[in-house]
């Protein structure tokens, strides 16, 4: 695989059954993701956006197709489901994850929210890098503050501390802004565009609006589980 390419998918299927019916939400997606790109992916609901970012962020398995990350070979396209331990092994490896809700514990603060990921991947905390990083994200001031006393916007920063705190390859952003207003949503675009360039941090981002879509360097859109 070209050593540029971080992600690889060839032709990536995923089925699911409704009674019946069988709903094809992946129907032979393939692409590369570049080593430093931000991609956006928009498309109606129902298209498959939120099926492709979890199976290209190893969140979920493909009925059939071929996925590589960072050149390691993750589906082989025969069909057999990656065990979940393997799989975990893979997240911690290459991934951080933000999604639409922020997923903040209510009884910690900033700070402790931010180094929750070492709690499980049990690495030892340097408290000068995460200050670092919050100060990076303009939430050093609020370190010691509760969720409870943050602004929607402030909390999606402190989940993308989280998601960044384990220096991880790609960052996937599923609906990032979808619970913020439009001039939060910006801020957090902003910021994600600032991310990628001045640390050239792979980003895929998922999202309904098209103003932040555009802030990527690739627009991909979906319809009916196929590229578009």
């Amino acid at each position: 695989m070209d050593s540029s390419i971080i992600i690889k998918a060839d032709n990536l299927v995923k089925l699911y059954r409704r009674g019946s019916e069988e709903v094809r939400a992946l129907d032979n997606v393939s692409l590369d993701i570049k080593k430093g790109e931000f991609v956006s992916f928009t498309g109606p609901s129902g298209s498959g956006k939120t099926t492709l970012i979890n199976i290209l962020g190893c969140l979920d398995n493909p009925t059939s197709g071929k996925l590589a990350v960072g050149g390691e070979e993750i589906f082989s396209g025969k069909g057999t489901p990656m065990r979940e331990t393997a799989m975990t092994l893979v997240r911690r490896k290459y991934f951080g994850y933000i999604f639409q809700y922020f997923y903040l514990l209510p009884t910690l603060t900033v700070y402790e929210n931010t180094i929750l990921p070492f709690t499980f991947f049990k690495k030892e905390v340097k408290k000068e890098e995460v200050m670092q990083l919050l100060s990076d994200l303009g939430m050093q001031a609020r370190a010691s503050h509760f969720p409870s006393q943050l602004s929607g916007g402030e909390m999606q920063r402190v989940a993308i501390a989280r998601a960044l705190v384990n220096r991880p390859a790609v960052l996937l952003a599923d609906e990032p802004t979808g619970n913020l207003d439009h001039k939060r949503s910006m801020e957090i675009g902003a910021l994600l565009k600032e991310l990628n360039s001045s640390k050239k941090l792979t980003i895929i981002m998922v999202t309904h609006n098209d103003e932040l879509a555009r802030m990527a360097g690739r627009h991909v859109a979906l319809l009916d589980g196929s590229l578009s």
